[in-house]
């Protein structure tokens, strides 16, 4: 990835309109803007963690456009939603098939590898239909005592 030199944790504005384009998406301001931060690196970000950056970086874009940016980004292959629980969706820029570990006490994601995980016996499929993926989310927290 191409980051900015003047911020790290920023991918640069050309990469981000480049890679826009290429997935015939328009580079607005704002979209650019949200396309920096979400592509910085492979991570997982809510839109609530989306503003909270661009706010530190003085944006001016609001709360309804980043989750109506984020959902086209899921909508054009982009990023991968990854539902927690119906409170809790998580956008991830790594679209390579694996599986996550959701820690409840800090409500940090993070990646597993599909290699780690055995999934057998999978139920059979309703006629006409194939599987597209199987995502599994471990929920973790601090062991009681």
């Amino acid at each position: 990835m191409n980051i900015d030199s003047n911020n790290p944790d920023l991918l640069s504005v050309h990469a981000a309109r480049e890679m826009l384009r290429e997935h015939a998406i328009s580079p607005t301001e704002q979209r650019v803007e949200i396309a920096r931060v979400m592509f910085a690196r492979h991570q997982h970000l809510s839109a609530e963690q989306i503003l909270g950056q661009l706010m530190r970086h003085a944006s001016r874009v609001s709360k309804a456009t980043v989750y109506n940016t984020l959902n086209l980004f899921a909508e054009k292959g982009l990023v991968r939603e990854v539902v927690i629980d119906p409170a809790k969706l998580f956008y991830d820029s790594n679209l390579n098939p694996h599986h996550h570990l959701f820690h409840t006490d800090t409500g940090q994601l993070e990646d597993v590898d599909p290699a780690r995980i055995d999934i057998s016996d999978l139920p059979a499929l309703p006629e006409g239909k194939e599987l597209e993926g199987v995502d599994v989310v471990f929920r973790v927290g601090r062991r009681r005592s």
